[in-house]
């Protein structure tokens, strides 16, 4: 029986660019590979046939012989140029680093590196602070001083892979490293199990910690705590703990970048003659100056009064917005008072309410275009 068409092979048009040969390569690969299939015979000629077309179909000179002669020209070797198994060996631990992932991965493993969620108020973000927090967290055995053996015994090198933590394993012209099935690619086994962590070489403690909080950290931020993370297996090195930072809401402050923001009401009169006002900031009470005809919603700056940037920058400003507020609760005599201040300026329509005059020309202009 003759061999199958490359492109048959792998499943792509005659047309197929490289991408396309190299992932229809890779899911037969993975599909076929005989680590994942161990003691099937048909797997594993499937494997050498996929590999034998993408050798081919991935090198731009051999494929362009195998398009014009077939497997006859290849056997010629008309135009290979030599190429043999040139180009091969690079592209294969690519196309495999997904399925052996861990291959290389000797003796004991790092611990994991954790997280662990701290919410903070916004003067202590602003300001800096310290805090204590308790975490479990994963420490070496007291008892058997992390090996995860019996105390008194040790652990032995592993007879699989002789304390390499990885077997090698010839698959034709391949030769694939994977981690030792025996020991887990720790190269060392445990015959006596420690009573206390069970072999594993860890225990569960609650642990405080102390965190310094750097003024101007913002909800996002994190903070690395070096070796606070989970313990690494049989003595290795632990992971970092990181300390992520959420700011809680503010009852009078809301921040956005370096910036504070705030409202403050300001009655009318002192909006439309002007005034002072103390304010309070972060850093204590400031004056916030009112200049006359102030109109609501506009913002005013107090520079200085936000936030310092924890990486470095110029400190940022409160903006307050103000509210105007109208007066309630009125006597008969200040009615009558702010109705001949009323009758004063002349209603509505005049040069001393700007927006009130604007919003009226806007309205009549309006009713004449769609009511004419």
């Amino acid at each position: 029986m003759g061999k199958r068409d490359y492109y048959e092979v792998l499943g792509v048009e005659r047309d197929a660019d490289l991408p396309s040969i190299k992932k229809a390569y890779r899911r037969l690969a993975m599909k076929h590979h005989p680590d994942r299939n161990p003691g099937d015979a048909q797997s594993e000629d499937l494997f050498k046939e996929a590999s034998e077309a993408y050798e081919v179909l991935a090198d731009a000179e051999r494929r362009e012989v195998y398009d014009r002669y077939g497997h006859e020209g290849l056997k010629a070797g008309a135009g290979a140029g030599g190429a043999g198994f040139g180009g091969f060996g690079d592209i294969f631990g690519d196309i495999f680093s997904d399925i052996f992932t861990g291959g290389a991965r000797r003796g004991p493993r790092r611990g994991s590196d954790l997280r662990y969620n701290l919410a903070i108020r916004l003067e202590d973000a602003v300001h800096g602070t310290e805090v204590q927090i308790q975490i479990p967290q994963r420490e070496p055995c007291d008892s058997c001083d992390g090996s995860g053996a019996e105390p008194g015994t040790q652990p032995t090198t592993c007879p699989t892979c002789r304390g390499a933590g990885q077997v090698r394993i010839n698959q034709g012209f391949l030769a694939v490293s994977q981690t030792c099935p025996q020991c887990r690619g720790r190269g060392q086994v445990i015959s006596q199990p420690c009573g206390d962590c069970e072999g594993s070489g860890q225990q569960i403690r609650q642990k405080t910690l102390k965190v310094t909080i750097p003024p101007g950290v913002d909800t996002g931020d994190r903070i690395r705590l070096s070796g606070e993370g989970e313990a690494g297996q049989s003595g290795a090195m632990a992971g970092d703990l990181y300390v992520q930072i959420e700011v809680e809401p503010h009852h009078f402050f809301e921040r956005q970048d370096n910036h504070l923001y705030c409202q403050i009401p300001v009655d009318m009169v002192t909006a439309a003659l002007g005034g002072e006002l103390e304010v309070p900031t972060l850093d204590g009470q400031a004056k916030l100056k009112i200049p006359a005809e102030t109109q609501a919603g506009s913002t005013l700056r107090l520079r200085g009064h936000g936030v310092k940037p924890v990486r470095g920058g110029p400190k940022g400003d409160l903006l307050c917005q103000i509210l105007v507020e109208t007066p309630v609760n009125l006597n008969r005599k200040q009615r009558d008072l702010l109705r001949q201040f009323g009758e004063a300026l002349g209603g509505r329509d005049n040069p001393h309410n700007p927006q009130s005059r604007s919003w009226i020309d806007k309205a009549r202009a309006f009713i004449e275009e769609h009511m004419s």
